[in-house]
């Protein structure tokens, strides 16, 4: 599905961003990086990662997943990306003020550690369960295809500005986190939602799994 490969294929460079994040939270708070780029950053995460990429994930994807493969908007992994989505936003407006307020290096480290390791998390639950998956369950349903809007000048603007910012601030391992795919390593999981087979999967999908265990 063309809009997945897309939605996908954005993640690399969101992905690439929130890294040149860190490498230049670190740097200001050496004195080494201007308050500039980060407002910069905030144009790049709200009009590309927020205003566009989720935005189609949301109003496209996610619409057509509920409506025409049936699955739930109010458990399981759709709402747990939704939930991420607006989580993400305030952590955009807490660095918003940080940046505003100036001279709170320590805490604008902080802030910019929490949303790209969230950030981290939220890119591998749908690149490794919720596309996948999704687009499986669509095509069952006979969807093979969704239509995304493309993105406003605004919008292509602070994408550029993104690849600007990884060009200047290369992304360092970020030891503290531990990512890969499946929903055993989404924070969400036996929190909020209690993973794909418990939340997605049908009753025929249960009985092919007893009947492959038996048959072994």
């Amino acid at each position: 599905m063309e809009l997945i490969v897309a939605l996908t294929a954005e993640h690399a460079l969101i992905d690439a961003t929130a890294g040149a994040l860190r490498t230049w939270a670190q740097r200001h708070g050496r004195g080494e990086a201007p308050a500039t780029d980060g407002h910069a950053f905030l144009r790049f995460f709200r009009r590309w990662a927020n205003d566009f990429h989720h935005a189609r994930e949301e109003q496209v994807l996610f619409e057509a997943l509920v409506n025409e493969a049936g699955l739930p908007r109010v458990r399981g992994p759709i709402a747990v990306i939704v939930g991420d989505h607006a989580s993400l936003a305030k952590g955009l407006a807490e660095l918003e003020r940080l940046l505003v307020a100036g001279g709170q290096e320590a805490a604008l480290l902080e802030v910019c550690l929490r949303y790209t390791r969230q950030l981290g998390h939220h890119i591998d639950a749908e690149n490794s369960v919720l596309f996948p998956e999704g687009e499986a369950r669509l095509a069952r349903h006979g969807v093979r295809e969704l239509e995304g809007r493309a993105p406003t000048p605004e919008e292509l603007d602070a994408k550029a500005e993104g690849e600007a910012l990884v060009a200047r601030y290369p992304s360092g391992d970020d030891l503290e986190i531990i990512r890969g795919d499946g929903c055993v390593l989404c924070p969400a999981f036996g929190a909020t939602c209690e993973g794909l087979e418990r939340e997605w999967w049908t009753e025929s999908e249960w009985e092919e799994l007893s009947d492959r265990m038996t048959s072994d």
